[in-house]
């Protein structure tokens, strides 16, 4: 029994000792601190292990404003509280982990804890509160201590800080170890107010920091210390805010001193930065720069006294070795507009919603009268301007000069591509002042419509001369319908003028003749044939038979001798003559054949065209469409060549009309046997030939229509553009035009108009915005050729296209205001203007893709940075005149404390750096002597013992102190 029970026994003794091992607890981990400080070390230990760039992968944050700083972070718990560990480090552009080294290139990007203690990689562990911060200093230099440790215990060589005190006061302590030897050892505080007036100055703060490493009884005017010092100075411009403020404020005053005569003249008379910019008719923009920040730069230099100090510190920027730029965009440039703005974009979104909204209605003046609207909204949401607001546009459009503008002013090589209206015709600045009229309203550019074709008709009515509309020359068909028939209405205005005109001549010369005999009255009529026979000549047109016809026959007698007696009686009836053409002849009378003065085809518009192409449809080619459509035209040459040329047949008028419907049949060996030449000319006569089968037909209406025609000059014939007529059939289309059709014609000529708008804008050789601004009249084609046919085949999705490029339009017209701003403020330095604008450029062209209403995408479309630009030395005064002097109200509320003074401006941040070191080689205490530091020249062979970092203003300063000490 015993021996089979102690097996048992031993088993069980067994299993009670893997039980108390599985439970061991190891003594030297016992408080929990010392756990504490085991998980700091464990995970120190994962994060040297993995790398910064293993660190990245696997899912590091990288720090705002910095392309190269990240951070990862790790929960903490002790007994009592809970605290977050974040390690931050940097990247090189290779991939690895930057060197552990002081920062002297004032890195903008920086962190906070970087500037202040000239470190790279570093830890920072703070309690999760509300504060983040700990108030307690005996448990931050217990935490402190127990981070010192774990990181000793895993031989790194990162510092570590800690958040103490107030939160305001953004202090810090902290530690590092630097191997076996040197221990370094930080502490940042800050003075929000009643900083010393001795801080406030550079010999103040030089003889704060020598006093950290010398006695104190030690006179600082008996002593040299060499101390390396660099500065940083950030100056900044007055906002267009400020301005403004200021400007409100001067009037202010300037109300309470001046007379009533003088109120409100400095606002009216206020200069804004676009006011010489093409869209400034328009609207005002506002500045895309809201003004510039200026980092002035001190390199590294040796001072050993405060003299050197108080010479730096009235020493003027322009000393200084290196600017840095760094334009402030305005905060609308990372925003959608959604109505906040008024500019094009804005307002052609306007004029799209009004579109959508005009498939409504029969007419235009169904949207006039709310009452008779059919869309509850327009009751409500619409309002139109007062009369003055009208008068004001009115005016605009038809009475403001009558000088014809420059139609290729501001037109891009691509604007023809759009069917719409030239910028400086009436109908585009009608089309420009609907976007502002009432908001564009539907219901507004409806009254405002009805008021412009009321004055149309009025200019018609009157024989008043159309403004901004040519009075000549063909209509260009590629224009929008209603510019041609604007185009057509002034021709039609201009001729019925010109037949006034005439008519009250023959009028007034009725009257003067009222009391004359008879012989009186035939002697006038004669000076008044013969005034007719000189225009005439002048024209290149044979007159009728006058007393100066023996003399015009001797001249002919003398130039050809052998002329009949039958060529002089058809030379005396000639009228309308152009001139012979060439060595043609009659073929009955044998006499030189005349080009007659002929009427030019009747101008017509595209829906003109549209029906005559209708009628060749619907009747065919069987009636022989020239003689049916063409008709008057016919009849009119026909009449003119029959006066011109008396005794011509209807094959003459085949030869010089409609060549290729004479055949020649002339045989060749009968050349030089048959018929008879003319003496001086070189062709054959009779020429032998036939008229072409088409013109032989029987019934031919050509043939017919040469026996109707009479012999009438071109002066004496019926006009074949009634001017009448046609007026007002385009006062007709005018007034009942269909809404949708006019406002989409609106839209295509809005849209060109505020392109071409933008177009003339200077902006110096900024290839980019030439490039953008093509690209924006390809959208605009391409989304606008809907609108070009006559019906829109999908309503919905048309609005949907239009939209986007609205906002397509407001991207380019931001890029634009950018690019002109910086052009202007940059006419001497025209590569800081292109390298400020390239830097935008590539921020903001990728974003102009993003919806900003993911909310993921708000912060980038949001925060739109331009990078910080190295000025030159010869663009310096360029930079410099950007910062204009302060008026004397902004000089009164700010005190000027600190030197440096740029064109008047006191630095808004001043950032210094004092150090020391000591010679590592001899093993010298840092405190051994107080002048330590002068004991070596070269600063490769030193240690840096000593680091402060003063940052602030004469009303803030903040001190940060590194002290190296030998353990």
């Amino acid at each position: 029994m015993a021996s089979t029970s102690r097996p048992n026994h031993i088993e069980e003794d067994d299993d009670d000792m893997e039980e108390e091992v599985q439970h061991f607890d190891d003594f030297t981990l016992a408080s929990s601190w010392e756990r504490f400080i085991s998980d700091i070390e464990a995970t120190c230990r994962q994060w040297l292990a993995d790398g910064p760039k293993n660190l990245v992968e696997k899912g590091a944050v990288a720090i705002e404003d910095s392309k190269s700083l990240f951070k990862v972070k790790y929960d903490l718990k002790n007994v009592t509280k809970s605290y977050c560990m974040e390690f931050y480090f940097q990247i090189d552009d290779n991939g690895t982990g930057s060197q552990q080294e002081g920062i002297g290139n004032w890195n903008s990007s920086s962190h906070d804890l970087q500037l202040c203690f000239g470190v790279k990689d570093f830890l920072l562990i703070a309690p999760q509160s509300a504060s983040g911060v700990l108030l307690d200093t005996p448990e931050s230099s217990k935490l402190l201590s127990s981070v010192a440790i774990a990181l000793s215990n895993c031989a790194s060589l990162w510092p570590a800080f800690v958040p103490v005190h107030d939160p305001s006061r953004n202090a810090y302590i902290g530690i590092q170890n630097m191997g076996t030897v040197f221990t370094r050892r930080f502490e940042a505080d800050r003075i929000g107010s009643q900083v010393p007036v001795k801080l406030m100055h550079l010999e103040g703060l030089y003889e704060l920091f020598v006093s950290k490493f010398v006695y104190s009884g030690v006179d600082f005017s008996m002593h040299t210390f060499k101390v390396h010092f660099m500065m940083r100075l950030t100056y900044e411009t007055f906002t267009s805010d400020e301005d403004d403020e200021n400007s409100d404020m001067d009037e202010f005053m300037g109300d309470k001193a001046d007379t009533a005569e003088h109120h409100g003249s400095e606002s009216r008379n206020k200069v804004h930065w676009d006011d010489d910019c093409p869209w400034s008719e328009w609207y005002s923009a506002e500045d895309p720069l809201r003004g510039f920040e200026l980092v002035v730069t001190w390199a590294d230099r040796t001072v050993e006294n405060t003299l050197e100090m108080a010479e730096l510190e009235n020493a003027s920027p322009h000393e200084a070795e290196k600017w840095i730029l760094h334009p402030v965009l305005s905060p609308y440039l990372g925003e959608p507009s959604h109505g906040k703005r008024i500019d094009f974009s804005s307002q052609l979104l306007c004029l799209v919603e009004a579109l959508d909204t005009s498939f409504t209605a029969q007419f235009m003046e169904d949207f006039v009268s709310v009452e008779n609207s059919s869309t509850e909204s327009l009751k409500t949401s619409v309002v139109i301007p007062p009369p003055t607001v009208l008068d004001r546009v009115i005016k605009d459009l038809f009475h403001e000069g009558s000088k014809l503008p420059n139609f290729t002013k501001g037109e891009h090589m691509l604007s023809r591509a759009l069917k719409a209206a030239p910028l400086e015709s009436l109908f585009t600045q009608f089309c420009l002042h609907s976007l502002w009229f009432g908001n564009c309203n539907i219901r507004a550019t409806a009254f405002l419509w009805v008021e412009f074709v009321r004055e149309v008709r009025w200019c018609w009515e009157e024989s008043q001369p159309l403004p901004k509309i040519p009075i000549d020359g063909s209509i260009d068909l590629s224009t929008c319908l209603i510019h041609q028939k604007l185009h057509l209405l002034a021709i039609c205005i201009e001729k019925n003028r010109e037949m006034n005109e005439e008519f009250l001549d023959c009028v007034g010369s009725d009257d003067s003749s009222d009391a004359s005999v008879s012989v009186e009255e035939n002697h006038k009529v004669d000076k008044r044939i013969n005034r007719s026979s000189k225009a005439d000549l002048q024209r290149k047109r044979d007159s009728s038979v006058t007393e100066d016809t023996s003399n015009q026959l001797k001249f002919e007698r003398n130039a050809e001798s052998k002329k009949s007696v039958n060529q002089i009686r058809t030379d005396a009836f000639r009228r309308g003559s152009a001139g012979p053409v060439g060595t043609m002849m009659l073929l009955k009378s044998h006499q030189p054949l005349h080009a007659p003065f002929t009427q030019d085809p009747p101008l017509m518009t595209e829906d003109m065209h549209e029906e005559r192409l209708q009628a060749v449809e619907a009747f065919g080619d069987s009636l022989n469409v020239p003689g049916q459509l063409e008709k008057d035209i016919l009849l009119s040459d026909m009449s003119a060549f029959k006066a011109a040329n008396p005794d011509a047949v209807f094959e003459d008028f085949i030869r010089w009309h409609s060549p290729g419907d004479w055949e020649t049949t002339e045989p060749e060996a009968a050349e030089a046997s048959v018929g008879s030449s003319t003496e001086g000319s070189k062709d054959k006569w009779p020429p032998h030939g036939r008229l072409s089968k088409r013109m032989s037909d029987q019934g031919n209406l050509w043939r017919k229509s040469w026996k109707d025609a009479p012999a009438l000059q071109a002066d004496d014939q019926k006009p074949l553009l009634d001017p009448n007529r046609e007026g007002e059939k385009i006062l007709h289309y005018l007034e009942t035009v269909r809404p949708h059709q006019l406002l989409e014609q609106m839209v295509c000529t809005a849209f060109r108009g505020a392109a071409d708008t933008l177009n003339q804008t200077n902006f110096g050789d900024m290839r980019q915005m030439t490039s953008k601004l093509e690209q924006l009249y390809l959208i605009i084609k391409s989304t606008l050729g809907v609108l070009q046919r006559n019906h829109v085949p999908d309503r919905e999705q048309t609005v949907k296209d239009l939209r986007r490029l609205c906002v397509a339009f407001e991207h380019v017209e931001k890029l634009v205001t950018v690019a002109a701003s910086l052009h202007r403020k940059f006419l001497d330095a025209s590569r800081l203007a292109q390298v400020v604008f390239s830097d935008f450029y590539g921020n903001y062209v990728p974003m102009m893709g993003i919806n900003p209403n993911e909310e993921e995408n708000k912060s980038r479309t949001q925060e739109m940075q331009v990078g910080r630009q190295e000025v030159s030395l010869r663009e310096r005064q360029v930079v410099s005149n950007l910062f204009s002097p302060p008026s004397a109200n902004q000089s009164w509320r700010k005190v000027l404390s600190m030197g440096n003074l740029l064109n008047g401006h006191e630095p808004i941040l001043r950032e210094i750096i004092f150090s020391t070191g000591d010679d590592v080689n001899n093993g010298i205490h840092y405190a051994a002597a107080a002048d330590v530091a002068a004991s070596s020249d070269r600063r490769g062979e030193e240690i840096e013992t000593h680091r402060m970092y003063v940052s602030g203003t004469s009303n803030d300063l903040r001190v940060a102190l590194s002290v190296t000490s030998c353990d």
